[in-house]
């Protein structure tokens, strides 16, 4: 189930930029939040668009399954068939470039609402210092909430196995990992 969602003008170098919906169904046990789309994930209209971004190459590298070779759209029905939701802790910003330490004038996203909607969430994990600053918020569902190291490029200071370490830690706590 994808959320509605208002047309990103991107172009406009100080436009109010609107993010991607969410990406949840019913079965979504974990929902990740980034902080904000980025410049390539708008223009493609794709959560972690940047070919640099290790998000994909990571839940490639947990699940076993090469999610990069696959067509967007089957990427996002994979993450939905797993139990993963994705969304970002605000809807709208201003924001030149890609970096999270721009944006301005965040509107954050119906986090809470979205969670009510959602009878097997289990946890919520947040993908970034930015995103983690909804942690208030999200603690507040009364579910266990996590902070994980972010998939950005910019985030240059943990290698891919490190990450990867993080992230199969939260996905086996909450059987997003395949069993043998």
């Amino acid at each position: 189930m994808d959320l509605p969602f208002a047309q990103t003008r991107a172009a406009e170098p100080d436009a109010l930029l609107t993010g991607l919906p969410a990406v949840v169904s019913p079965r979504t046990r974990l929902l990740l939040l980034g902080s904000f789309p980025g410049v390539a994930s708008l223009q493609a209209q794709q959560y972690y668009g940047h070919a640099r971004n290790q998000f994909w190459p990571i839940l490639s590298d947990l699940w076993g399954v090469d999610l990069r070779a696959l067509p967007y759209a089957q990427r996002l029905d994979l993450l939905r068939e797993r139990g993963l939701g994705l969304w970002d802790v605000y809807a709208r910003c201003r924001r030149p470039g890609s970096l999270d330490s721009a944006i301005t004038e965040a509107v954050p996203n119906a986090l809470v609402a979205l969670a009510a909607t959602l009878p097997a969430l289990a946890a919520i994990a947040h993908n970034g210092a930015e995103s983690a600053r909804a942690m208030k918020i999200t603690a507040a569902l009364g579910l266990p909430v996590y902070r994980l190291p972010s998939t950005s490029p910019a985030n240059a200071r943990w290698s891919f196995e490190r990450k990867r370490q993080a992230w199969a830690a939260v996905f086996g706590a909450h059987g997003m990992m395949p069993t043998l």
